[in-house]
């Protein structure tokens, strides 16, 4: 499964690689692009290599504290509209609790370390570069 695309994000596709009759409770997480006043779109980007391994460790050490727990984490790249999921967390587990547990685990492990940045496009054609906290750091930037 490619840990990063720039195609839409399937949850059904996801769903067929990690459900099975051990794992009793799924937890699908999708972290949606919102439009928080102008915003448009949102234009992610990372350093591949280091962005997938980052992504691969997560997934272990968080596989190491919930052992039956099976996780599968997708993110998109590239500009994405309002509307669309920019990033997937499934969980599997025994039970539903734990499923839960993981998948929140990850999107608040994935929004501390994970080395993706992202740029916010508005209405007007310009665009604000947002670190990780959602605290903008260059505003009314025009693209040329």
């Amino acid at each position: 499964m490619n840990k990063l695309t720039r195609a839409r994000i399937s949850v059904e596709a996801l769903l067929g690689q990690i459900q099975s009759g051990e794992r009793g409770g799924t937890c699908v997480f999708l972290g949606t692009v919102r439009n928080d006043g102008d915003v448009t779109a949102i234009d992610y980007s990372a350093y591949d290599e280091m962005a997938r391994e980052e992504i691969v460790r997560l997934i272990g050490e968080a596989q190491a504290r919930w052992p039956a727990a099976k996780i599968i984490v997708q993110h998109r790249l590239g500009v994405v509209p309002v509307g669309e999921a920019s990033v997937a967390i499934v969980a599997a587990a025994p039970h539903r609790d734990e499923a839960f547990t993981v998948c929140r685990h990850m999107i608040e492990e994935i929004k501390k370390r994970l080395p993706i940045w992202k740029k916010e496009i508005h209405a007007d054609g310009t665009s604000t570069w947002v670190d990780p906290s959602g605290k903008q750091i260059a505003g009314g930037l025009r693209d040329s």
